[in-house]
């Protein structure tokens, strides 16, 4: 009977304990209680990168002697990596809300939010027969043998963003002057196939590459910086509307930073010259490990003759496919000769947000990996090399990243 006391007794203690934990007024330290759960996201088409350090820089001879890229030891926090390049039809994604938001505007169908904020009725099933969306049509002498098609021009995206620099600086910040805004048009430059090579019969990339399914899982290209850059602020605010309210907000979808893109590409091997470790594009069997230009005239050896599916060959280590070639790929980080002689060694990056009128030096942003028609230095993980941020090319193309929050996944051993 005496135990059965005490056995009462501790189920009422556990009780009165459990119920003051819902409480704040117990004059404890407790903190905020009822905050929303975080137990990670694996987002789908990532693979993740732990946290380590990389040793960046040339690790074969710099044939031009520029001296761009001076080893140097830097330590880079985990994240997570397209498993391949954005392909036609994940961009086409894109491309498709942005034609569809158009026609919700144009079509005046809005919804009033629990905030009083006007909202597009994405639930709204879209007609584009309707007579009311013909001003997104070409018109007049601008149709083409009588083809009803949309016109491109009007598929702009406009996003902002908080200039982090600005704000964490000693002065005092207005709000509204940290916030950045831009407004870009967001369909690839399908002429690129056309305009990058002279007297070269292109016309049918440039008539297909884009649209037709046969290249639904290639590369995207003929995308700028500025485009990058839009499709991600995209990524971000589409993950966020489908993702749930009880849920908190991720880290945004971003381009990798210079170092992190050499650092993934490497696949955890340290100054690994190609992402499968070797010094060479060919395997001992003679086969080639990715799509370059083998030799002057030669492009189809490899297999492709432009570009070849986002994920053709071999993926290294990390599960990342065509880290060299296929496409060069956009990054984050603004391209300076001798960066690597002042950038920190935690999570090192270079940004600038060039404006339209500033100097064309200051529009230069690194590209990585090099691409079909590239030969092999290009795409070993450590040649740097730059686009301007405004500039097409049927050869450059982009992937996405995403920082991970909490503690590394490697440090679990």
């Amino acid at each position: 009977m005496k135990n059965f006391g005490f056995f009462l007794m501790a189920i009422l203690g556990l009780v009165i304990l459990l119920t003051s934990c819902g409480r704040e007024e117990t004059g404890d330290l407790i903190g905020v209680m009822e905050r929303p759960t975080w137990n990670g996201i694996n987002p789908y088409g990532m693979v993740y990168v732990p946290s380590g350090t990389l040793h960046i820089g040339q690790s074969d001879q710099e044939l031009f002697s520029t001296y761009n890229q001076k080893p140097k030891a830097i330590s880079i926090q985990g994240f997570f990596m397209d498993d391949t390049e954005v392909t036609n039809n994940e961009y086409r994604q894109f491309i498709h809300w942005v034609r569809d938001s158009l026609a919700h505007t144009e079509m005046g169908d809005f919804i009033t939010d629990d905030y009083g904020n006007d909202r597009l009725d994405w639930e709204y099933e879209l007609d584009y027969s309707d007579e009311t969306l013909d001003n997104m049509y070409y018109q007049g002498d601008m149709v083409l043998n009588g083809k009803r098609e949309l016109d491109t021009r009007q598929f702009n995206y406009e996003y902002q963003w908080v200039d982090w620099k600005k704000a964490s600086s000693r002065e005092e910040q207005v709000r509204a002057a940290l916030i950045e805004k831009d407004e870009v048009n967001v369909y690839p430059d399908t002429l690129v196939w056309i305009r990058d090579f002279s007297y070269s019969y292109n016309e049918p990339m440039t008539r297909n590459y884009f649209w037709h399914p046969a290249f639904d899982d290639y590369p995207v290209v003929g995308v700028n910086w500025k485009q990058a850059k839009a499709f991600t602020h995209w990524r971000t605010k589409y993950w966020n509307m489908y993702k749930g309210e009880e849920q908190p907000n991720t880290e945004e979808f971003r381009l990798p930073t210079e170092t992190e893109w050499e650092y993934a590409a490497r696949g955890g091997r340290d100054m690994a010259p190609y992402p499968w470790g070797g010094y060479y594009m060919r395997n001992t069997k003679g086969c080639l490990l990715g799509n370059f230009k083998p030799g002057r005239g030669n492009y189809p050896e490899d297999g492709g003759f432009y570009t070849v599916k986002a994920d053709a060959y071999f993926a290294n280590d990390y599960g990342l496919y065509n880290m060299s070639g296929n496409v060069s790929e956009w990054t984050e980080t603004a391209f300076h000769p001798n960066a690597y002689s002042h950038v920190h060694d935690l999570n090192p990056d270079l940004k600038y947000d060039a404006k339209d009128d500033d100097p064309e030096a200051f529009k230069r942003k690194v590209i990585r990996g090099g691409s079909w028609k590239d030969i092999a230095y290009y795409c070993q993980t450590g040649t740097r090399h730059w686009e301007y941020q405004d500039t097409t090319k049927s050869y450059v193309g982009f992937r996405c990243a995403l920082t991970f929050l909490g503690r590394s996944a490697n440090d679990f051993r």
